[in-house]
């Protein structure tokens, strides 16, 4: 199987009660992924709070979690921003040799057209000495990447390798699966549609859930992978609500939040984001409770 099939997770970034990263908390979560039999780790996706660490963590971040990890599995390293030099910049700086694709979300807030998006995409691809998965998330963005603009990009660059999927768009899933080259990934973006996309020809998903579930999730999709979707929506429908709450008070708040439950590491947020409230805190403890009977 290709190294990026199956479960990813996006990884939070933990932090300790006066707001500095807190790298125990990092590690912890880091062997909790393995153990929990997921595929692959991103680092400082969206979830891992990026927009808010200053480019002398996110590089600390990037090195620890490379030594944390040691080789155990595969890792990629979301670097995006809405200036396109920028992103160029920091990939022409990035450290490779621990990495093995990098994730880049489309620019948010600019708002771009579609060939605005296939230029930043062509610069990125050009910068790039590692393989790069596109991210298509318009509920962050602004913008969406229509699935003719996905495929443009798929055919003219070799080492754009995929698409993190989260529109929610049904009707783009198609075309582009229809669409794509053979060889290029779709994984899913959002979690409550994962097993639905797998149906569809996607390889996986790139998770917020898993950092609380990663057994339970990659076990899913595992199933869902090997074709048997009676167990998998079995599993699917088992965490359902857990699924919800982790989005009710917005991410990665909610995670967060459940990882503390489980005693992974704290669910301190930076602002402009904040905890959730306690009554969303005492439901998810609830449904853990349910999950882990």
């Amino acid at each position: 199987m290709n190294k990026f099939f199956g479960t990813g997770v996006a990884m939070v970034t933990p932090f300790q009660a006066d707001g500095q990263v807190d790298f125990e908390g990092l590690r912890n979560l880091i062997e909790s992924l393995i153990s929990g039999g997921v595929e692959y780790l991103v680092a400082l996706g969206t979830t891992g709070e990026s927009a808010t660490l200053s480019k002398d963590e996110k590089k600390k971040i990037f090195e620890f979690t490379a030594e944390v990890v040691n080789g155990r599995l595969p890792l990629i390293a979301g670097i995006a921003a809405n200036n396109t030099y920028e992103v160029v910049e920091s990939i022409k700086a990035f450290d490779t040799k621990s990495y093995e694709a990098i994730l880049s979300a489309s620019p948010y807030y600019n708002k771009p057209t579609q060939e605005g998006i296939y230029q930043h995409y062509k610069a990125i691809a050009e910068a790039s000495p590692l393989p790069v998965i596109l991210y298509n998330v318009p509920g962050r963005t602004g913008s969406n990447v229509n699935s003719e603009t996905t495929v443009r990009l798929a055919n003219d660059f070799k080492n754009i390798i995929g698409i993190k999927e989260a529109s929610g768009n049904f009707d783009l899933f198609n075309q582009l699966l229809r669409d794509k080259p053979e060889d290029f990934l779709v994984i899913s973006g959002d979690d409550a549609v994962t097993l639905p996309m797998i149906a569809l020809g996607a390889v996986g998903v790139i998770s917020v859930v898993g950092n609380a579930l990663p057994k339970e999730f990659s076990d899913m999709v595992r199933l869902c992978l090997n074709g048997d979707y009676v167990s998998a929506q079995k599993a699917h429908l088992s965490i359902v609500e857990f699924t919800r709450l982790m989005f009710t008070e917005g991410n990665p708040a909610g995670v967060k939040a459940a990882l503390k439950q489980l005693g992974v590491c704290g669910d301190a947020v930076r602002l402009p984001l904040v905890q959730v409230s306690e009554k969303t805190a005492t439901a998810i403890a609830a449904e853990i409770k349910k999950i882990k009977q």
